[in-house]
């Protein structure tokens, strides 16, 4: 069975503030089960969403930034030339 992680557990784990987690969990940017009032469990496979989406935010800011390459550059060349 695997273990549930509290939000401060998570927070050290992804090195970010206990707050940062419950904002997170807020959005819906972070899975978690509310236990009772004020007690979250976060499932460790939550996680690993997060990782796979990092990877995918990167890859689409990377086309991003290639798309404006060009632009960039002309302007950069330009503005030598002066």
């Amino acid at each position: 069975m695997m273990q549930a992680l509290t939000p401060e557990q998570t927070a050290n784990i992804l090195q970010v503030n206990v707050n940062t987690i419950y904002q997170m969990i807020k959005k819906g940017e972070l899975l978690a089960k509310k236990i009772g009032e004020k007690c979250y469990r976060v499932s460790p496979l939550s996680l690993n969403w997060i990782w796979g989406n990092l990877d995918s935010d990167l890859k689409t800011m990377d086309f991003v930034d290639r798309q404006y390459l060009k632009d960039v550059t002309s302007v950069v060349k330009r503005v030598r030339k002066n």
